[in-house]
Order: C-alpha cells, then structure tokens, then sequence
C-alpha cells in the first residue's frame, strides 16, 4: 500500500486530494495545527474524516515536520499548506513570508534529512505572474508578484527547483490558476459571491458586496485539478506544470450567473466597497494548460458556468438545510460579518472613500 503524507489536509485542495488518493487506495496521513477549534468541516463533509492519519505539526516548526516525515514515512509528499487568501498578505505579510515561503524550506530539509528518495509536490500559484504583459501565461513567462503572497511563493517555487537540482530530489511543481468548489473558504471572492446569493434567495440578506468587479481570472473545479496534481507524481521526470482552463472571466461574470441562476437581477443587488480592494490589483490572469493536457493527458471537463452553478447549488441545499434545523459539518454559521472584520487596509480603503465624498 503505498503512503502520502498532505500537508494542509484540512483545506479545499488537501480534502479534495485526501479523497482522490483513498479511493486509489493510498494510506493517507495529513498535517494539522492545534487549535481550541478544530477544522476538519471539509474531511467530514466528504465522508473521509476517518480515513486521514492525522498528525499534529506546525509549519514554523521544523522539528514537527521531520517528525511528520519519519512518522509517516510516506511515498509521496503534497505541500498544500500556506497562509493562501492573497488579501490576507497584505495585512500579515511577515507572517505569509514565512508560512508561504520560509516555511517550504525547512519541509524541503526534512525531505532531505529523512527520505530524499520520496516524491515531492509543491503547491505554487498563478500569483507569481502578478500583472504579466502578458495575455497568457504559462511555464515559461516571466514571474512578476504584485503581493505579499505572490512573492512567498515565488520563493517556495525557486527553492523547491534549488532542492531538486542540489540534492537531487523528485520535486514536481504546479501552478495552479483560480480553483473552485462547495469547499471553497468563505473569504474568497467566487464562495462569497455564492454563499451571499443563496442567502439573498432565501430572504437572508438584502445585498453582496464586492471588490473590484472587473477583476478577471482563470477560474476551475478544485477536484479536477487535484488529479493533476496527483498525475505530477506519476511522471518519470519531475517538472512544472500550469494548470488552468485556459479562459479568463470577470468577477462580474460571476456575479451575474449566480444571480441569474436565482432568477434575480444582480443590479438591485451587487454594491462596491473599497474596503475589498488590494492595496496593489492584479487585474488579469490566464493560463494556458497545453502542456498539462500534452504531458499529463489531463484537461478540465467542468466549464465556467457549470462551476457557478455546482457551487450555489450546493450553498442553496446548505442554508435549506440550516433553516430546517438539520446539523452537518459546514463553515458559514460560524463566519463573521465582513463589517465586523477590521485591518489597517479596510480602514485606509474607506477612510479614503469617505475623504472623496466629502470633497464631493
């Protein structure tokens, strides 16, 4: 039987990947940090809570990740675990440098120390392109970060190809583009603009509240790219892979199918803050996945639509159920409202909205 150890098992992309690889039958241990509230929603809403060797570890621990190296002593190892929402960088940039970044290193050295003759998978991101010149991007475009993020990153993406050519080690790396799902945390834009609407159909709110509508990215279905990342695995030679779906789509864009899918018109609804903005945007991001499809026979089946509507379904059903009084492992319940969440970048974004209006 072979072993895979996850890091960040508990997120969208570690549970979707925990599934994959226990219905192929891998025994599957998976990090996670201590905390007075655990969460494992996502593992328990895929039914394979039971089914994860958990291991206590912290990313700024280097002993607890040797250690969760030698315990497991896995086969393959997925590094999914960062600080990932992009505007939470921003407010917490040391922090994400070395959750994001730093953090890769002393994985990396654990590898090396206890089993470099494991296969390695590093989790990188559309994000190290930032604002490319670009009107495409893939394996060979020039990096260019426009967040805290980004740059941590780009860090962890250039010490894992160091590693690999240093001492030898598989290391695979994706570049994942925008990848979305039901499991989606609450803080990103495509699961709020989901979770909010649902709530708006069933009279549970009277608005959505946005960023930068015109934003556009590369958007996919989180389950069809942990597949890739598990192919990565299975080639002969460790390399870089984007993976994307090719077509960009506005924030906007999705705004409005989740509304039309409810049949309700997104004008009397959608409202902008400046609040939500970046302090520097990264306007447009698409990938193009040809070498993916070529090298890995792998492509997304589920279209931008398609995706849209898989997600609000299933937050539909979820509030459906909530308002009937049934209990089931999910995160909204417990989300605070945006207007109570205050950093120092939504202060100065509506300090400066409201200096303008004065002025007005």
């Amino acid at each position: 039987m072979k072993k895979a150890l996850i890091t960040g098992v508990t997120g969208q992309d570690g549970a979707y990947l925990a599934e994959l690889l226990v219905k192929k039958g891998y025994k599957v241990y998976g990090t996670y940090r201590r905390t007075s509230t655990p969460n494992f929603w996502r593992l328990q809403s895929l039914g394979i809570f039971s089914k994860i060797n958990l291991i206590p570890a912290d990313l700024l621990d280097m002993g607890s990740l040797v250690e969760a190296v030698h315990v497991s002593d896995p086969d393959e190892l997925y590094n999914l675990a960062a600080s990932s929402f992009v505007s939470s960088a921003f407010e917490q940039p040391v922090g994400n440098a070395e959750l994001t970044g730093l953090a890769v290193t002393k994985l990396l050295e654990s590898v090396r120390i206890v089993n470099p003759n494991l296969k390695f998978y590093q989790a990188s991101s559309s994000e190290m392109y930032g604002n490319s010149k670009t009107k495409i991007q893939d394996e060979n475009t020039p990096f260019s970060p426009a967040s805290p993020y980004g740059v941590a990153k780009l860090y962890a993406h250039w010490i894992t190809d160091i590693y690999q050519k240093s001492y030898n080690i598989f290391t695979a790396t994706g570049i994942l583009f925008n990848h979305e799902s039901p499991l989606r945390g609450l803080e990103f834009v495509s699961r709020k603009i989901t979770n909010t609407v649902a709530e708006i159909s069933l009279g549970l709110k009277k608005e959505l509240v946005l960023g930068n509508l015109n934003a556009k990215r590369d958007w996919g279905y989180a389950p069809e790219y942990v597949n890739a990342i598990h192919l990565m695995l299975k080639q002969d030679k460790p390399d870089t892979f984007v993976i994307s779906t090719g077509e960009a789509h506005s924030v906007l864009e999705f705004a409005k199918i989740a509304f039309e899918l409810v049949g309700l018109n997104w004008k009397k609804y959608v409202k902008t803050d400046k609040r939500f903005l970046r302090p520097l945007e990264v306007d447009y991001l698409r990938g193009n996945p040809k070498k993916a499809k070529r090298k890995l026979n792998w492509k997304p089946k589920i279209t931008f639509k398609k995706l849209v509507e898989i997600m609000l379904n299933e937050d539909l059903d979820r509030w459906k159920q909530f308002l009937d009084g049934k209990t089931f492992p999910w995160d909204a319940p417990a989300y605070p409202s945006e207007s109570n969440i205050i950093t120092r970048l939504s202060k100065e974004n509506t300090s400066k909205n409201s200096l303008k209006k004065r002025k007005r």
